[in-house]
């Protein structure tokens, strides 16, 4: 991957799991949702290091220091009929950002992208986060805003799992 002397961006092992964890709470303090973390370095172990990992982790270090990562998963386009990398996160620590560490950490996900043959790369931002949008603009990405993100959440895909899945008619 990516590395000078006193920086360094590597796949994430196993042992890297407090790390992830603790970028993750970092993540969710500076979007102001501290309390919304609920995962488990168990859990974190199993969906990226298990029997089927579900998503991978590029852990960005400034002198051995864990200062970012990006947490990505591949999805798939039925236009292309190709993958896509979605990026899920990205983070640097705000007292290490202007570094150039979230750009290399994009460039290095850009490079597996290509690499995997993969058709897109995606990711959603906050709109009120405007310097990351600011930064994801310089590097030539563009807003989808015809686009809308739906979601259900755990309750809401337990009710529609339970729910009929042919309407019945009138």
């Amino acid at each position: 991957m990516h590395s000078q002397s006193n920086f360094e961006i590597r796949p994430a092992r196993v042992e890297d799991v407090p790390i992830i964890l603790k970028l993750i709470r970092d993540l969710a303090t500076y979007e102001r949702a501290p309390k919304e973390v609920t995962t488990t370095e168990e859990q974190l172990v199993d969906v990226l290091f298990g029997e089927k990992p579900v998503a991978e982790v590029l852990l960005a270090f400034e002198r051995k220091s864990p200062v970012g990562f990006a947490v990505f998963f591949h999805n798939f386009s039925t236009w292309l009929g190709r993958p896509g990398l979605y990026l899920e996160d990205l983070f640097v620590k705000p007292e290490k950002r202007g570094k150039g560490y979230g750009r290399a950490l994009l460039v290095d996900l850009a490079k597996i992208a290509r690499d995997r043959g993969c058709g897109r790369m995606e990711w959603a931002v906050l709109n009120w986060n405007d310097p990351a949008i600011q930064f994801y603009r310089k590097l030539g990405a563009t807003p989808m805003e015809e686009w809308t993100v739906f979601r259900l959440t755990r309750d809401g895909i337990a009710r529609l799992a339970q729910s009929e899945s042919i309407a019945k008619e009138p």
